[in-house]
């Protein structure tokens, strides 16, 4: 997640570091376990280190990590995308890093940073750096949680009808658009001021800001530092699914770890019904990372910056291209905002329409939305003192502590809520954040499940109508744009999420509270 569609093959024009190979054996020498969930990247893994690496695994992941490096190691290539171990410590080599590079239990390879890296700059330092790698092409890529007042045994003899359903209103697949009209002047509202404007146009509830992350708004958004590409990419996409790992499901509560919390969220019973959506910026956030790749190249040959890889185009923050690069990511995050509050619009009525009453008959409200894929300035404690920080986080989530000025007032005593999809026709789960956390992951946790083997090994290996067929014995109801790719999202291509959560609780940066199975997937 997080890097759909990235130019892999892309050499930038900029000086790097030169990588130094050694054996298997060898690189294991830097890499210590701490504890039974948390190993250390020593420096001198990889030229030029500023600070340690870390990542959390349990056993049942240790395999994954290691394989990637070993074979790595084995063939002596450094083509294409990095083991994620190496990424990690890449990122500890850029200019302006705090504390550590940090992966988490969902960690594997991406564009420039790992996915499931979070990694975060000294604002007060003029050398610190943003880089596009550090957010992903799917800008705010990210998760919402809708709940209702309806059980299984509501949902369940109606289930097929209300997929389709689904699938009938939510626009999916590739190049798929938007049923929502749309002109350039709302779009240009929608990225200056993302949920606000989809509660202005009627596409959304007053009361959904309140329970999504930074309010569904990043006030730094500038929609003229976002090109005329980029727009004419998304406009027509808004309020659309998209293909690859996208999804929404109903769900339904299948597990209750922490009543208390639950029942903050309106969750009371096991058998619940809930829907996720799972979406982000579409084809305008790819151009928007796109472009700043590229404007970063002659940047990073101005200022004299030198990375270990040529994926990690990167400027000052204080720089134009910077700061360019922030108020354009910040009005793509809008969008996503906008794109899931326009398809939870669509859900609502979907759902209003399949039981003959209302969305808010329902009770179908926002319990949270989170992002995976975002840069934001944020207040954290280093070694003491309070600084102003850049936290990037891949492919990783936001999983602030109870008490947090940040979240919710009715989350305060719980943390914020933190939304992890599983894979299609797995769980998925719903945590809550930890002042563990705060202190050890700049208050992050995971996001999914995380691949296991590329999209190319999956569909030589799989065959979709065996996936399908192993839905449909599950009780699950799918309806998919494109059958042929549904190997890519098949389980065995992903890391088990169950194992990524048990971590995240086991460490202490997050908490469970609920467990979530899907009785419907809609698909792009």
């Amino acid at each position: 997640m997080g890097d759909e569609g990235a130019p892999v093959g892309r050499e930038f024009n900029i000086p790097v570091n030169k990588n130094v190979v050694r054996t298997f054996d060898e690189e294991c020498q830097f890499i210590q376990k701490q504890t039974p969930w948390k190993y250390e990247i020593s420096e001198g893994f990889v030229t030029g280190m500023n600070c340690k690496g870390c990542f959390y695994i349990n056993e049942a992941l240790e395999e994954h990590m290691f394989d990637e490096l070993r074979s790595c190691c084995n063939s002596g290539s450094y083509g294409g995308f990095l083991p994620a171990v190496k990424q990690l410590a890449n990122v500890a080599a850029l200019p302006g890093i705090v504390k550590k590079s940090i992966g988490l239990p969902d960690l594997h390879s991406g564009y420039g940073f790992a996915i499931g890296n979070v990694a975060a700059f000294d604002m007060d330092n003029p050398d610190s750096v943003v880089s596009p790698g550090g957010v992903g092409f799917d800008i705010n890529c990210g998760v919402r949680l809708l709940r209702t007042n309806l059980t299984e045994a509501d949902v369940g003899p109606v289930r097929e009808q209300l997929a389709q359903a689904l699938f009938d209103h939510i626009p999916v697949g590739v190049g798929s658009k938007g049923v929502i009209p749309t002109s350039m002047a709302d779009l240009n509202a929608a990225l200056e001021m993302g949920m606000d404007w989809s509660i202005r146009e009627g596409y959304a509830w007053a009361e959904d800001k309140e329970h999504c992350e930074e309010y569904g708004r990043m006030l730094q958004a500038d929609p003229s530092k976002v090109s005329s590409r980029a727009k004419k990419r998304g406009l027509p996409q808004l309020g659309t699914l998209g293909a690859g790992n996208h999804y929404c499901e109903i769900q339904v509560v299948d597990e209750i770890f922490d009543e208390f919390a639950a029942s903050r969220m309106g969750i009371d019973t096991v058998g619940q019904v809930c829907i996720m959506i799972h979406s982000g910026s579409r084809g305008l956030g790819h151009q928007v990372a796109t472009d700043a790749l590229i404007s970063m190249e002659n940047a990073m040959i101005r200022d004299n910056i030198v990375t270990n890889d040529r994926q990690l185009a990167c400027a000052r923050i204080r720089s134009q291209e910077g700061q360019d690069y922030l108020a354009a990511m910040a009005a793509a995050a809008n969008y996503a905002w906008v794109n899931r509050s326009s398809m939870t619009f669509l859900v609502r009525q979907a759902f209003a329409k399949q039981f003959n009453s209302t969305p808010d008959d329902l009770d179908m409200n926002v319990i949270y939305d989170v992002s995976h894929n975002i840069a934001k300035v944020e207040q954290h404690l280093v070694d003491g003192h309070m600084k102003t920080l850049l936290v990037h986080r891949k492919g990783s989530t936001r999983a602030f502590p109870p008490h947090h000025p940040l979240i919710p007032v009715d989350y305060q005593f719980i943390g914020q809520p933190v939304l992890i999809g599983g894979t299609m026709g797995t769980c998925s789960y719903v945590l809550t954040g930890t002042q563990h956390g705060m202190e050890e992951t700049f208050g992050s946790t995971c996001h999914g499940a995380g691949r296991a083997q590329s999209r190319n090994k999956s569909r030589r290996n799989l065959s979709y109508t065996e996936v399908l067929d192993k839905l449909a014995s599950q009780g699950i109801s799918i309806r998919v744009a494109s059958p042929k790719l549904v190997m890519e999202e098949a389980p065995e291509s992903y890391k088990d999420v169950t194992a990524v959560v048990d971590t995240c609780h086991a460490a202490g940066i997050s908490n469970k509270a609920i467990k979530l199975r899907p009785i419907a997937v809609i698909k792009g």
